[in-house]
């Protein structure tokens, strides 16, 4: 049975969208069949991944069917993507902002119908995976709300700056409110905190509220150091140097860095599972 985890903060800008795809990319290296949900209209996930599989197979990748009219028809399975071996994606696009109003038209004075909706579809599929990662946007959204009730993890990206430390706060505290109010069934896998800037005296300091205010066992060892090369694999795709001639010393970092993190993530699981 795949295991559905949700990358999520609601301030933006703290690498969620980075993090879920290098996750999903190392735990398919790692020999795990993982799908990548994005569950975001900007569809910054979906690129990224599009770009990657160019970057191994040369072809430009195309597909008829979008997200919304996947869900429209009830069946996702008819546009997940294979990005490699392992790997796969079930890709977001432009219309997928219709998305809030088609839950309200399916279900009108039924708030349980929207929020449950996506997790009766994704049940259809997410036994064919080891692993489901889903990249949410943000907000307090149908977007969120659907990727976590379908969760059974979910993990907070923190960002070591003041306003994502605000946005990790508050996004805990709406996770009780979902579990609360729509008796969702999942459970923070750890907070992973995300430098701003290497060796920063701010960055110290923010890691030092975190451990403070959510306790240093719920926050991940393993820290995702600020690098160039990252925000370069957005426009090129992920590098692997496995499988790429072109690949470099720097790219053989953040694959070392994204293992450490992985790996963390399984023995992280592994407790929770035997809890």
């Amino acid at each position: 049975m795949g295991k559905v985890i949700t990358f999520g903060n609601f301030k933006g800008g703290t690498g969620k969208t980075t993090n879920s795809a290098m996750i999903a990319y190392t735990l398919s290296n790692l020999g795990y069949k993982t799908l990548l949900i994005d569950l975001d209209p900007q569809a910054n996930a979906t690129a990224l991944c599009l770009r990657t599989k160019q970057r191994i197979t040369n072809n430009i990748v195309t597909f008829d069917k979008t997200l919304m009219s996947a869900i429209a028809e009830g069946d996702l399975s008819d546009i997940i993507i294979d990005i490699k071996e392992n790997f796969f994606l079930l890709p977001s696009f432009a219309d997928f902002t219709s998305y809030p109003l088609f839950l309200e038209k399916k279900f009108p004075n039924n708030q349980l119908g929207r929020v449950t909706y996506f997790n009766t579809l994704l049940s259809e599929v997410k036994d064919e995976y080891d692993f489901v990662l889903v990249d949410v946007p943000p907000t307090l959204s149908s977007y969120t709300d659907s990727a976590l009730f379908a969760s059974d993890y979910t993990i907070i990206v923190l960002q070591t700056q003041e306003r994502s430390l605000v946005g990790a706060e508050a996004y805990i505290v709406y996770l009780q409110e979902l579990i609360d109010n729509y008796h969702a069934d999942f459970d923070i896998l750890g907070v992973l905190p995300v430098l701003l800037k290497n060796n920063s005296k701010v960055d110290e300091s923010t890691l030092e509220v975190a451990y403070s205010k959510f306790g240093s066992d719920n926050i991940f060892k393993t820290l995702v150091k600020n690098m160039e090369r990252l925000k370069r694999y957005d426009i090129i795709g992920i590098v692997d140097p496995r499988l790429d001639p072109k690949a470099d010393m720097h790219d053989r970092r953040v694959a070392e860095l994204y293992e450490k993190v992985t790996k963390e993530m399984l023995e992280r699981l592994q407790d929770k599972e035997l809890k």
